[in-house]
């Protein structure tokens, strides 16, 4: 019971200066204006925690991939307004709202409203790639056509 391991990650507003400020991803898959820190679970002695807390933040007009996983995610939104495609629906968010994402849930996260959208995204330290929509998916999620309107693919 020492909490030797145990510690804290100090914030300033929406930044944490101690966790580097990472690109959202280098793999081509479409996306614009997205970083994100890992807060917690990749530091040494995080290890016994079975979830990663990141924290993404979309500037104004910006928006993360369109995707799909095997894992769930839990979402939490922390500054802003925005948007978010889930499935063949949208929703608006804003600060303080929280996001269920079902494993295989195609979801785009979307700043829509002229702000940057900041949100923590919870996920299992062991989890599987993403998923882009293969052409059949994308033509079904385009027919739908609140998601047809917000999908930046």
């Amino acid at each position: 019971m020492s909490g030797a391991d145990s510690h804290v990650v100090h914030g300033a507003g929406f930044e944490w200066p101690a966790v580097a400020l990472r690109e959202y991803k280098n793999d081509g898959s479409p996306h614009r204006d997205i970083t994100r820190r890992t807060l917690l679970g990749e530091a040494p002695g995080e290890q016994a925690l079975d979830a990663l807390v990141r924290y993404f933040e979309i500037k104004a007009g910006g928006y993360s991939t369109l995707e799909r996983h095997q894992h769930p995610h839990a979402v939490v939104i922390l500054r802003g307004r925005g948007q978010v495609i889930l499935g063949e629906r949208v929703e608006s968010v804003a600060a303080f709202d929280c996001v269920y994402v079902a494993p295989q849930c195609f979801h785009q996260f979307l700043a829509t409203a002229g702000e940057e959208l900041g949100f923590l995204c919870v996920v299992s330290r062991e989890r599987d790639r993403p998923l882009l929509p293969t052409p059949a998916e994308l033509a079904r999620l385009r027919a739908v056509p609140a998601v047809a309107r917000l999908l930046r693919v």
